[in-house]
């Protein structure tokens, strides 16, 4: 087991204190209680409960097992002056629990205990966990500027935004599953990249309705090869197991299906030194999508032209 599966397992047990599910004096769950419970080791469910005792969470008393501390917790630890919170204070704290642990573990409760103040002060800045997700988004977008000036070429134009997105899904796991397609953010940082592309491809002989359809169907294929990223980045936290370590382990399954005769192809294509990471399929995608839109593009062109000449 990884330091990661303790610490998931201690958060859930942290919650449930900071919640008032568990108050103090109750008796939290012991190292058996845990291994049976998260199905870990004792090892692990030893590194909980001295985690939690660190936090000062939880006390060992003698002849009843370990309890939630009276003076623990998020109580017992100093408070910074709430005066000082400030929304972008907020939103940082916010950026960095999801960057560390995803959205699933982004809550107002732990957002306040990395900031040291009490969580009802959040709700001065923010209305709501859905204001404070949106207001990530919009932080993490304009942190990357799209050049000025642009490239000259549609295709350049189109990539270096196709680049820039990716680049911010790799850093920000969270931000592709947090974006949406049928109920978009509306958010001047996000509009800022549908108006680029929108520029890019005007004057080409489309409509506007098509050239909105070709910005869309360029961000879809971005976020739907980047919203990969946090599914697999959880398992490793989880597993500690990469994705290369966990395909090692699957040799013997697909051997199995290989040996059968039944998949030709599909065995050429196994017993290559293939290289299919995420980075790549994008590459590749990418490539064959610009490419289609120029083929698009020039058709669209030569018909105008002959229209021209008629």
């Amino acid at each position: 087991m990884t330091d990661a599966i303790y610490q998931r397992i201690a958060r859930e047990i942290r919650d449930w204190i900071e919640s008032g599910e568990l108050r103090p004096g109750d008796r939290v769950p012991s190292t058996r209680e845990i291994t049976v419970r998260w199905n870990v080791a004792m090892a692990t469910a030893t590194k909980v409960l001295v985690t939690l005792r660190s936090e000062g969470f939880v006390r060992p008393v003698a002849g009843v097992g370990t309890v939630v501390s009276s003076e623990g917790g998020e109580a017992a630890r100093p408070r910074a002056q709430e005066t000082d919170l400030t929304g972008e204070r907020l939103v940082l704290a916010a950026v960095r629990l999801a960057d560390e642990e995803g959205l699933d573990g982004l809550s107002m409760r732990r957002v306040a205990s990395q900031l040291g103040v009490a969580t009802m002060s959040l709700y001065r800045h923010v209305e709501n966990k859905d204001e404070l997700v949106l207001r990530m988004i919009d932080h993490v977008l304009r942190k990357e500027e799209l050049p000025d000036p642009a490239p000259e070429t549609w295709r350049e134009r189109l990539e270096v935004c196709a680049r820039v997105q990716w680049k911010l899904f790799r850093e920000h796991a969270w931000l592709a599953p947090a974006m949406s397609m049928t109920r978009p953010q509306l958010l001047p940082s996000a509009v800022a990249y549908t108006e680029w592309v929108l520029q890019a491809l005007d004057g080409k002989g489309l409509s506007l309705e098509e050239m909105m359809h070709a910005a869309v169907t360029v961000f879809g294929f971005v976020r739907g090869v980047a919203v990969n990223i946090e599914p697999e980045a959880e398992q490793q936290r989880d597993t500690g197991i990469t994705g290369d370590e966990w395909m090692v382990q699957q040799a013997p399954a697909l051997l199995d299906i290989v040996s059968t005769g039944k998949f030709p192809m599909f065995s050429r294509a196994v017993n290559s030194d293939l290289d299919l990471r995420l980075d790549t399929l994008f590459e590749f995608g990418l490539a064959r999508m610009l490419d289609g839109i120029g083929e698009w593009i020039s058709g669209r062109s030569t018909l105008t032209e002959g229209r021209t000449v008629m």
